[in-house]
C-alpha cells in the first residue's frame, strides 16, 4: 500500500504548507503548476490505454459503462451528495464564528475531493493487485497541490482529510491484494491489462477536465471498471483471446 501511503503524506504536507503560506502563494503559480499537471495526467491516461492487447475491449467497456453510468446517475448523485454537505454545513460555516465549524467543512469538503475519483479507485486497486503505486503517486501530487489553497482557506480541517484517504485507499488496496494473491494476478494477465487500459481512458478525461477544455462525466464512466474485465472473461469463453 506504497501508494496509499505516499498520497497521505502529501495530503499532510500540503495542507501544512497551505496553513503556513496562506494566500502568500500567487495564484498564477498555482495555476501554471495545476495546468501542468493536467497534461501529465493525460499522458498518463494515453499511456495507460495504450496498454490493450485489443481496442475493442477498453472500447466497449468505456461505452457499456458509460451506458449504465448514465441510467446509474452516478455523477449526479455525488453532485447531490455535495449540495448536502454545502446545505448541511455551509450555512452555519458561513458565518465565520466557531471554529470548530470551519475544521469540519475543510474535512468534509477535502475528503470528497480526494476520495471520490476514478483516480482512487484505479490506482488504488494497481497498488493492491501488482503493487504499481505510479497512478497514486500522480494524485498524491495533484491532492497536495489541491490541499494548499483549501488548507490556506479552509484551515486545519484538511489535514484530517489525509485520514479518509487512509483508509479508503487502504481498504480497496488491501481488497485488490487478497483477490489479487488468490487469483496469481501479475501486470500481464489479460484482464488487468484491459482493466488498465480502460481506466487510462477515463484519467484521460479527467486531464481533459482539469484543463476545462471540456465537461466530461467522468463518474459515469466508472462502471468502465468492471466491465472490462468482464469482457475479456467473455472473450477468452469463447475463444477469443
Amino acid at each position: 500500500m506504497t501508494g496509499t501511503l505516499i498520497n497521505v503524506i502529501a495530503v499532510l504536507l500540503g495542507g501544512t504548507l497551505g496553513l503556513l503560506l496562506g494566500h502568500r502563494l500567487p495564484k498564477r503559480v498555482q495555476e501554471t503548476g495545476m495546468h501542468g499537471l493536467s497534461v501529465l495526467v493525460i499522458v498518463i491516461g494515453i499511456t495507460m490505454a495504450l496498454e490493450t492487447q485489443n481496442i475493442l475491449l477498453p472500447m466497449f467497456s468505456v461505452l457499456l459503462g458509460a451506458i449504465l453510468g448514465e441510467l446509474l446517475g452516478i455523477e449526479e448523485a455525488l453532485n447531490r451528495l455535495g449540495r448536502l454537505v454545502e446545505e448541511r454545513w455551509g450555512h452555519r460555516l458561513g458565518q465565520g464564528k466557531v471554529a470548530g465549524w470551519s475544521v469540519t467543512r475543510a474535512f468534509v469538503t477535502t475528503s470528497l475531493l480526494f476520495c471520490v475519483g476514478p483516480m482512487t479507485i484505479l490506482g488504488s486497486i494497481q497498488d493492491g493487485l501488482i503493487g504499481d503505486y505510479h497512478l497514486l503517486a500522480i494524485k498524491s501530487v495533484l491532492d497536495g497541490f489541491a490541499a494548499i489553497p483549501f488548507a490556506a482557506t479552509l484551515g486545519p480541517g484538511v489535514l484530517l482529510s489525509a485520514g479518509t484517504v487512509a483508509l479508503v485507499q487502504g481498504t480497496i488496496a488491501g481488497l485488490a491484494m487478497v483477490l489479487g494473491g488468490a487469483w496469481d494476478v501479475s501486470r500481464e494477465t489479460p484482464w488487468v491489462l484491459e482493466l488498465t487500459a480502460s481506466g487510462g481512458v477515463l484519467v484521460t478525461a479527467i486531464g481533459l477536465n482539469m484543463l476545462q477544455l471540456t465537461q466530461i462525466r467522468v463518474a459515469n464512466l466508472l462502471p468502465a471498471i468492471g466491465f472490462a474485465p468482464l469482457l475479456v472473461w467473455i472473450a477468452q469463453a469463447v475463444g477469443l483471446l
